[in-house]
């Protein structure tokens, strides 16, 4: 069945929730709610319970964020940083996959690992263990940091050059593409108890890789699991980021200031699939968001203004601090944040060079203590104003930040997942297969027009694999 949605079709909206294996993801400060229970992300069951809640609402995916490191940019010091629990503590996110799959049938699960501190042999081995769990839900939200503090971690001195950084993710994809397409045929398993055959040795290959960042040879130990490689998620926004994305990304995390520039992007993004020989509609684009709802317009507000008075903005405006690489706290609250290169989020950098921002006016923008586009009101109120966005942008879906912890989740399946539903852009069940099925409905494999392609499986006449 063909992807391509038919001009009088409206879009169905695709929803991940966005979260992290932590305290304060996003939303600042609200972990001192007192109906918030996100102090037990270190219990199995907040996350089991969680997963349940949102395969019931028919959510695409749980979109799990991480980083490596931790953000002392803010006043040189992470003691905020540790009051409000910015990310920090904030656990492993892939610990939390099997248990929350086995819970499920068709929930999928984007997880974000950064790939300048691990070895390609070692992740890819443990993605593919992941699909083959999940039964083809797993994805992967390929990042390459932005932090010093991460890089001191793992003994470097500092955080690699940006450009840099996207040169070693390219090579660490091409060899992770060889592991997961390149060293077994789909039938080298065959289970033949009778001849003693569990695997076909004509079937199964070496991987030989040479490269400027990594070298590997032998075979893969992972058979190939229902999608191969996992579906691939990216954020990069800065132009290497962008020709990155664009090449390889089947979902791509943007933002931007206003529902017009985010139509820009889209378009820009779009245009550079083309360009890359790609399908432009094969790369489904989300904005995070942030969605406070109720019965009535008017309580809606009311809950807002619960929460303002629980929120930090100024551990958001910490938070953001660390992602620009530039000490906020050193400029007065109403002076003029004047632009400096940095080796952060060169996009979000960018802004101190297109706008006049002051400390004043990021600390409106997190009023919740987080900078994404908000959202309130009943469930009909948001249904209508997230597809009025959704049509004005081109944008394909949305990732759900939460607020308070899992009221808000909750809310949004009880409130607007109806209203969305009653209006024909929000499935009323699941399709079968696996995650890549059902964002594309085209099968459970990369497509040929993919680069994966190169990368694929030697014919079957192909001489097995000797040390």
């Amino acid at each position: 069945m063909s992807q391509t949605t038919p001009v009088n079709t409206p879009k169905k909206i695709l929803l991940n929730a966005f979260d992290m294996n932590c305290v304060g993801h996003i939303n600042h400060g609200l972990w001192t709610h007192p109906r918030d229970e996100s102090h037990r992300f270190n219990e199995l069951g907040y996350w089991t319970d969680l997963a349940k809640t949102l395969e019931q609402g028919l959510f695409d995916g749980l979109f799990i964020a991480d980083i490596t490191g931790s953000y002392d940019v803010y006043q040189n010091s992470i003691d905020l940083t540790l009051k409000e629990s910015i990310q920090l503590p904030s656990h492993d996110p892939t610990t939390l996959v099997s248990a929350m799959a086995a819970v499920t049938e068709h929930l999928g699960f984007g997880v974000t690992v950064n790939l300048s501190y691990e070895t390609p042999y070692q992740f890819a081995r443990r993605f593919a263990s992941l699909d083959h769990l999940t039964q083809g839900r797993i994805g992967w939200n390929i990042v390459t940091g932005y932090l010093d503090s991460a890089a001191r971690l793992v003994g470097q001195q500092a955080l690699q050059a940006h450009d840099t950084r996207y040169e070693q993710a390219e090579e660490f994809l091409q060899l992770c593409y060889q592991f997961w397409e390149g060293s077994w045929q789909d039938d080298a398993i065959q289970k033949n108890k009778i001849d003693r055959i569990f695997t076909d040795p004509r079937k199964v290959h070496a991987i030989r890789h040479q490269g400027k960042f990594y070298q590997s040879q032998g075979v893969f130990q992972v058979s190939p699991s229902v999608q191969r490689t996992p579906v691939l998620f990216q954020a990069g926004a800065s132009p290497r980021g962008l020709n990155f994305a664009t090449q390889h990304a089947e979902a791509m995390f943007i933002g931007a200031d206003s529902a017009e520039k985010l139509k820009i992007q889209v378009k820009k993004i779009r245009d550079l699939a083309r360009q890359q020989g790609r399908d432009p509609e094969s790369i489904k684009l989300f904005v995070g968001i942030t969605v406070v709802s109720a019965e009535t317009d008017v309580l809606a507000e009311e809950k807002l203004a619960e929460y303002r008075r629980y929120a930090s903005p100024e551990a958001g405006v910490a938070h953001y601090s660390s992602s620009v690489g530039i000490d906020l706290a050193q400029f007065a609250e109403h002076e003029q944040i004047p632009y400096q290169k940095s080796n952060s989020i060169v996009s979000i950098n960018h802004k101190f060079k297109e706008q006049k921002i002051t400390r004043d006016d990021l600390s409106k923008q997190h009023i919740l203590g987080g900078r994404y586009p908000l959202f309130v009101g009943s469930g009909a109120s948001v249904a209508e104003q997230l597809i009025q966005f959704l049509d004005e942008t081109g944008i394909d879906g949305f990732n759900l930040t939460r607020t308070v912890a899992p009221e808000s989740h909750q809310d949004f399946i009880r409130y607007v997942i109806p209203e969305l539903q009653q209006r024909g852009r929000y499935k009323t069940a699941y399709q079968a297969g696996s995650l890549r099925h059902k964002l594309f409905n085209k099968g459970d494999r990369l497509p040929a027009s993919h680069p994966v392609q190169q990368y694929r499986c030697p014919s079957p006449t192909t001489q097995k694999y000797s040390a």
